[in-house]
């Protein structure tokens, strides 16, 4: 891929996809959920260059349900780089989604810019934790990368979003952002796990999080209370050789209804 073109990225996230086909959350199926947001996004649009799939995709962390979401996204024709939410369980998802066209985190350099996918992984206790293995990881590609961009994709937030789960954010926030303020080639971190559209800049950076591909969750309550005007969605980012971000926020159409 050439530096003088923009990279193309659809953002999907927290799809809970469970072993059963018809499996529901919150009153949502959301395997249906899933391919109705893909089917959304790609709806008059070129492929992109990859999708990026940030964690819980997977509700139960069973090897079936992770086969539903290679089916589905394995349909788009272009790379997926997916890692693990809490919900996730780690060696399942590695098995069943490491294979091409799928990658389980690591890194990747697309034109102007390098994409490094971060595990926050830290059991499926609702928040997450960059271990000291995957920060010395982070450590080691700013230090070897070349791309004069970087974008950081993970799965738990590491700035308050206005939610109930700001309580189970990135626990090692602090730590993170300090790594991230100090390599001025990072222009963007986005993630998943909020359930909710969030924008934000930050000393040059976009913070950015995607709506899930299933259900939303109210943004401001104090609990776990569902968005029943918002059904599904997705986010399109285009990566442009000099270091700027366009990116825009889609829905379903026509929501997919959620069952009684």
């Amino acid at each position: 891929m050439g530096a003088e073109r923009p990279v193309r990225l659809l953002q999907l996230t927290d799809s809970h996809v469970r072993a059963a086909a018809d499996g529901e959350l919150k009153g949502w199926r959301t395997l249906e959920s899933l391919e109705a947001t893909l089917a959304a996004a790609l709806d008059g649009q070129d492929p992109p260059d990859a999708i990026l799939a940030t964690g819980d995709l997977s509700q139960d962390g069973s090897r079936e349900s992770y086969r539903h979401i290679r089916r589905v996204l394995a349909g788009a024709g272009v790379p997926v780089y997916c890692i693990p939410g809490n919900h996730d369980h780690p060696p399942t998802m590695m098995a069943e989604l490491s294979s091409a066209p799928f990658h389980y985190c690591g890194d990747v350099g697309l034109g102007a810019w390098r994409l490094v996918m971060l595990s926050t992984w830290d059991g499926d206790r609702g928040g997450g934790r960059l271990s000291p293995q995957e920060l010395q990881r982070l450590a080691g590609v700013l230090d070897r990368s070349r791309e004069p961009h970087l974008l950081m994709v993970l799965h738990h937030h590491p700035v308050p979003v206005g939610s109930w789960l700001d309580k189970v954010g990135l626990d090692n926030a602090d730590e993170f952002m300090r790594l991230a303020d100090g390599d001025g080639r990072i222009r963007g971190i986005v993630w998943g796990h909020v359930h909710q559209v969030f924008e934000r800049q930050r000393r040059g950076m976009q913070l950015l999080a995607a709506p899930s591909t299933c259900f939303q969750f109210k943004r401001g309550a104090p609990t776990s209370d569902v968005d029943a005007t918002r059904g599904p969605g997705f986010r399109w980012l285009e990566l442009l050789p000099d270091g700027r971000i366009s990116t825009r926020v889609g829905w379903v159409p026509v929501p997919v209804e959620a069952v009684s």
